[in-house]
């Protein structure tokens, strides 16, 4: 039986160095020493060698697709792990075994197991070590694959431990600059930090700047590259506002696919077409990037057979992209928090609720492209409350406020995400769009008040 409490856990991991607080810090290899975290791991016996692996980087959309490669591979018959950061409500989140949380006394009994593994490596980080712990929980649990995304950049990213079956790369774009340079080459160069020699590597499509120098490395490897968008196609079929289908086939089919396009659907072959939950267009992409990995996989000795993808993709969870939490009015929440998921998530606007009045209730950390966030949505925003999370790097409203005025809005400043949320339900007309965005944090704090107002006789309860 564990001596420590689910609350004591927390509170002795987030007793170490953390980085996801600190506004600033150097981000190199003297400070985020992978040695370090291969020691403690060898301590507590290897456990990440226990079970097969998919490692996922990414500026955006690494979150999505390891949600949909996890339910994918738990469709198909595998004891799967989900490994993703940061959460949005409770840390649990980030430890899944086959679609389920960690629980909070089985998150204790590890912490208190392992307690005596890490007090014997000084510098360990607090994500450093929920690395660790999430290696050791899959390898009790039995898992046969894990899909571990990435937690900041790659080449020195905490996870970067491991000898992966595939590796993938999602989308890039400028976020954490600061940290990892300032274009995207530089960017995309730590991002392909996990590309390990002779293990092949999935693509998502990218700016031709980003590209060229995952393909440089690659080749340098001996890394089998596989781009989304040349080697594995894909196209959007029909949507609304319960979910999207999305159409794939490889480079090899593309002959196939003209003769089904030119005869309007007449063809005998017809591309597969699978259903996918989560809303955009930028989910079609996550998709196929999805797909091609387990694909790839799948020449490696994976078996996943077609239903276990129809499945899979239909099945999938993941909050706080899109996610519509109501429709008279609409209430939607975005953990977007860079320029070009801000980008994606105008256009989402535009498709699905063109013509509406916008209510956003917006928030964001202070390292951030404030600026750029707000340059591609305000333009789609008539009303805007401006808020701060509870967490650390929250920006003050009165920032926000000032940002806001620069683009001729009106503005109400409201510290409290749940008094904004319940100030933007109480403006909102029925066929209006409540969408509050501009960090994880926020999107996590609304998802909460969201629940805690559907079931206002819960609150207080433990």
């Amino acid at each position: 039986m564990s001596k420590f409490t689910y609350q004591n856990a927390i509170d002795y991991v987030y007793s170490f160095a953390d980085f996801s607080v600190e506004a600033s810090y150097r981000y190199s290899a003297d400070i985020f020493e992978l040695q370090r975290v291969r020691d403690l791991l060898e301590s507590i016996g290897n456990p990440q060698e226990n079970f097969k692996s998919f490692h996922v980087a990414g500026t955006k959309g690494k979150g999505s697709v390891s949600a949909m490669m996890a339910s994918i591979l738990r469709e198909a018959g595998y004891s799967t792990g989900l490994y993703t950061s940061p959460h949005l409500i409770q840390l649990n989140e980030r430890f899944r075994i086959n679609g389920h949380q960690i629980s909070n006394q089985e998150f204790a009994n590890l912490v208190h197991e392992l307690k005596p593994h890490i007090e014997k490596f000084p510098g360990l980080t607090v994500f450093e070590i929920l690395t660790a712990l999430g290696f050791e929980y899959f390898s009790k649990q039995g898992a046969d694959y894990a899909v571990i995304e990435v937690g900041l950049g790659g080449r020195l990213d905490a996870t970067n431990v491991l000898d992966p079956v595939i590796s993938v790369i999602t989308t890039l774009s400028y976020d954490h600059m600061h940290l990892l340079g300032d274009s995207l080459s530089e960017i995309a160069f730590e991002k392909a930090g996990i590309i390990k020699p002779g293990i092949p590597i999935v693509l998502a499509p990218q700016q031709i700047e980003a590209d060229l120098v995952v393909a440089k490395i690659a080749a340098e490897r001996s890394s089998r590259l596989i781009r989304v968008g040349v080697d594995w196609l894909f196209s959007a079929g029909s949507r609304n506002l319960d979910g999207q289908s999305v159409f794939i086939w490889s480079s090899e089919e593309q002959r196939l696919m003209d003769a089904y396009v030119e005869s309007a659907g007449g063809e005998e072959w017809a591309p597969p077409r699978y259903e996918i939950p989560l809303l955009g267009y930028h989910q079609v992409a996550n998709a196929a990037t999805a797909y091609a990995a387990i694909k790839e996989g799948s020449k490696l000795g994976l078996s996943v057979p077609d239903p276990a993808f129809q499945k899979g993709f239909c099945n999938t969870s993941w909050e706080g992209r899109f996610q519509i939490l109501s429709q008279k009015p609409a209430v939607v929440v975005d953990a977007a928090h860079n320029r070009d998921s801000a980008l994606k998530l105008r256009i989402a606007l535009d498709d699905y609720f063109p013509g509406q009045k916008v209510i956003m209730i917006f928030g964001a950390s202070a390292d951030k492209d404030i600026q750029g966030m707000m340059i591609e949505l305000l333009p789609r925003v008539d009303q805007l409350f401006v808020t701060r999370s509870e967490h650390q790097r929250a920006v003050d409203t009165s920032v926000l406020t000032d940002f806001a005025h620069q683009h001729g809005l009106q503005v109400e400043s409201i510290d409290s995400t749940q008094k904004a949320l319940e100030q933007a339900l109480f403006k909102a007309k029925p066929d209006d769009v409540i969408v509050a965005t501009g960090s994880v944090f926020i999107a996590g704090e609304i998802l909460a008040s969201w629940e805690a107002l559907q079931n206002p006789s819960d609150n207080g309860k433990g």
